[in-house]
């Protein structure tokens, strides 16, 4: 049977490396949508390549654009905004919604395929960071699978299958350290965009990688960990291990772990994702165990990464926090990859913003909403009174 996908987040870089999966097995996978925001070049390449019924983008001005790069006899119906991406989600004939999109855009779509009762492929790791019990409850409720395309919880998903849940004891979530692992923290002041974007064994897009070379990546993996194997903060523990072949690790009561491994590349978890239980044959390289010398593991260093700490924190409180937390973040990262801050001032920003939120327990959709909203402009508050 075909599966039938709308993919949110086409052009980054988990989108393209779905889009090539797709390539390599059009007898099991079709698109039926592609989302995008503002990469109208690659985006109409895409759209003649995979022909897809639906295409979306932020706005009007860019539906216009992606209108004017496609053939005059396309097919295809183009949509902006919210409303657009919501509408991709829910499309009738599509099974599976792939959320590739980065930071809290994700979470409306995500909600609305849920309700459509699709089947979700997650790349979009703040959905769940913002309103994880919120998410998970709703999937519950409609019978909705969600299966995880990050290759950490990919790992962790794969480790799990086929054991009892009353056997699960802790989570080992490895880290590759990002570009700053070995660097003399006295250097950390100087940094800038390009020194945090040259990630040494992943290649990502510019927020993730800003977000790894601070580890607030692996800290908002944390709480996605948390909401989809349903397991404690207090049993999650991240290990830094820079070769990066080991992507995560599950420890039983018994005293055995299992780990998954393979190359740093996505493709291994996105194929999953699409094709569980099944494994598609990718045919990608194996790890050339005879030419590493070591696999390190090594504690991370929570004052070289204060932002690891802030998410633990954000997650041990939950309720609004988190959405406050990755709302901070994001502005901040986006300002340093601006140069209008410091790398430094990213913790800074995310740590003032949690402690001015009044946190609001059991929040319903529309107080995550507010929070993150009220987030974001106190955020970049502090960033232009910083400026004059």
């Amino acid at each position: 049977m075909t599966k039938k996908l709308t993919i949110l987040g086409s052009t980054g870089s988990i989108g393209r490396s779905l889009l090539e999966i797709v390539a390599m097995f059009p007898e099991r996978l079709r698109v039926k949508a592609l989302a995008a925001k503002s990469n109208i070049r690659l985006l109409a390449q895409q759209i003649e390549r995979f022909s897809p019924e639906v295409a979306v983008v932020y706005d009007s001005a860019s539906a216009q654009a992606l209108h004017k790069r496609l053939p005059a006899n396309h097919a295809v119906s183009i949509l902006y905004g919210e409303a657009g991406y919501q509408e991709a989600a829910t499309l009738t004939e599509v099974d599976t919604v792939v959320t590739a999109v980065v930071g809290a855009a994700g979470l409306l779509p995500t909600l609305a395929a849920i309700g459509a009762g699709k089947e979700i492929a997650l790349a979009n790791k703040e959905t769940l960071v913002m309103a994880g019990g919120l998410v998970m409850r709703r999937a519950a409720d409609a019978g909705v699978r969600i299966l995880p395309i990050d290759s950490e919880h990919s790992a962790i998903f794969q480790c799990l299958q086929g054991h009892r849940r009353e056997d699960f004891n802790r989570i080992f979530l490895t880290a590759s350290g990002g570009p700053f692992l070995n660097t003399p923290m006295e250097k950390f002041a100087t940094i800038e965009p390009a020194d945090a974007l040259d990630h040494p064994t992943w290649r990502m897009g510019s927020k993730i990688s800003i977000d790894s070379a601070t580890l607030m990546n692996k800290g908002l993996e944390v709480i996605e960990a948390h909401w989809l194997f349903d397991a404690a903060l207090d049993a999650i523990e991240v290990v830094v291990h820079p070769q990066s072949i080991i992507h995560s690790m599950v420890a039983f009561r018994d005293g055995s772990v299992i780990a998954q491994m393979g190359i740093p590349d996505m493709k291994g978890a996105i194929a999953y994702a699409l094709s569980y239980p099944e494994r598609l044959p990718l045919k990608q390289p194996l790890p050339d165990f005879t030419a590493l010398e070591s696999f390190t593991f090594k504690k991370p260093d929570l004052e070289r990464f204060p932002c690891l700490a802030l998410a633990f924190r954000a997650g041990r409180t939950g309720h609004t926090l988190p959405a406050v937390m990755n709302a901070a973040n994001e502005v901040a990262v986006e300002a340093f990859l601006n140069h209008h801050i410091p790398f430094l001032k990213i913790p800074h920003i995310i740590g003032a913003i949690m402690d001015s939120h009044q946190v609001v327990i059991d929040p319903a959709l529309s107080d995550i909403l507010d929070a993150d909203r009220t987030a974001r402009r106190e955020a970049q508050a502090m960033i232009d009174a910083d400026k004059t």
